[in-house]
């Protein structure tokens, strides 16, 4: 009996052609602002998935100089509030770029500033950082530290219990907008001019400080909710730090690390997700960085830099647009966008449009 002739190769499908663009956008005054989407973003999702003239669906990240929750826990609330199924590894947020240079700190005490109670605590416990000790954690261990400031039951019972007179401070990271500020700047002086020992007798006026990081991940002044007028940021709080510590020593702490939009580091960063996500979506087959298609940026602040002078200095498109910080009524924007559009859905139809354009 003849034996069945064997089946021919087996061919795999090639990947669909990368699209002429890819989108990346802020999310507070672009998506939503505060708890309420705004309502373009439907529609701007819409297109991306499919509904445009290309009839092909293009990929986007979200970067945000937000953050304060795990990437997993925002990505989940985005994707209720926003009526779309996101990937984890579209979340970019102000504080994820940590998880490239937690190794470093691994095995070091460190203080993490910003939330509520133990949130970021467990956030950077999540990128590697073993020992991540709190203010609260402070207090619990001495009140007196700064009386102006007791401890409610659900603060308490987020500490732990650690003697910082024994136990050195390595790094100062602020990941999130500090709830407490005029504890967290005490505590991060005591840190600073104490050689990471708190309660150390401090460093006399004019002394060269230790060595010691403080890493911001949010340079933003202002941030848009649904507040009338901007409200103030991460980037506020790192102005009045530095006021008092000049008060205290007679000049800026000077070992101050900025992450977060426009620093060229998060837009690197964000560029390599951006390659990641790509290959992912093309099978997994690594990208050439010329393959890269046009990058388009959607911000909403033109004033401090995040959004459009950052994306501007990465070689990318940017798009301002006028549901958040920036208002048209109070004169142009300190940095000159690619384009304005009054919404995100209108920055997502002229960028395609800009690409099909340039095809023909």
């Amino acid at each position: 009996m003849a034996s069945a002739p064997s089946p021919g190769p087996r061919h795999r499908s090639s990947p669909a052609p990368l699209p002429p663009l890819v989108f990346t956008f802020d999310i507070d005054g672009v998506l939503i602002r505060g708890a309420q989407i705004i309502p373009a973003a439907r529609k701007a999702f819409d297109m991306l998935n499919g509904n445009n003239p290309m009839g092909v669906k293009i990929p986007y990240i979200l970067l945000t100089n937000g953050g304060g929750v795990g990437e997993e826990a925002r990505r989940l609330k985005l994707s209720k509030q926003l009526g779309v199924d996101l990937d984890v590894d579209q979340i970019v947020q102000a504080h994820t770029m940590l998880k490239s240079i937690a190794h470093k700190y691994a095995d070091k005490p460190v203080l993490v500033l910003g939330g509520r109670t133990d949130v970021v605590r467990k956030v950077a416990e999540s990128y590697g950082f073993k020992h991540a000790y709190t203010t609260l954690d402070v207090l619990a261990w001495k009140p007196e530290a700064w009386p102006f400031h007791e401890l409610t039951p659900e603060e308490r019972a987020s500490t732990q219990s650690v003697d910082f007179s024994t136990t050195p401070l390595s790094a100062i990271f602020v990941f999130h907008d500090p709830r407490n500020w005029s504890l967290d700047i005490q505590i991060s002086l005591d840190v600073l001019l104490s050689h990471g020992l708190i309660g150390n007798t401090h460093l006399l006026r004019g002394a060269s400080p230790p060595a010691i990081d403080m890493v911001f991940c949010n340079p933003d002044l202002l941030w848009k909710n649904e507040f009338p007028v901007p409200r103030l940021g991460q980037g506020a709080f790192r102005d009045a730090f530095q006021a008092v510590h000049t008060a205290v020593t007679g000049a800026k702490y000077p070992h101050v690390v900025q992450y977060g939009k426009p620093t060229r580091a998060t837009y690197a960063f964000a560029t390599r997700v951006l390659y990641d996500r790509l290959a992912a979506l093309q099978g997994g087959r690594a990208l050439a960085q010329e393959q890269l298609p046009r990058v388009y940026m959607v911000g909403d602040n033109p004033e401090s830099a995040p959004d459009i002078a950052g994306a501007n200095g990465a070689g990318w498109e940017s798009v301002l647009v006028e549901t958040g910080v920036y208002d048209p009524a109070e004169g142009p924007p300190a940095h000159v966008p690619t384009h304005i559009a009054t919404n995100v859905a209108s920055a997502v139809q002229w960028a395609i449009e800009r690409e099909m354009s340039a095809a023909q």
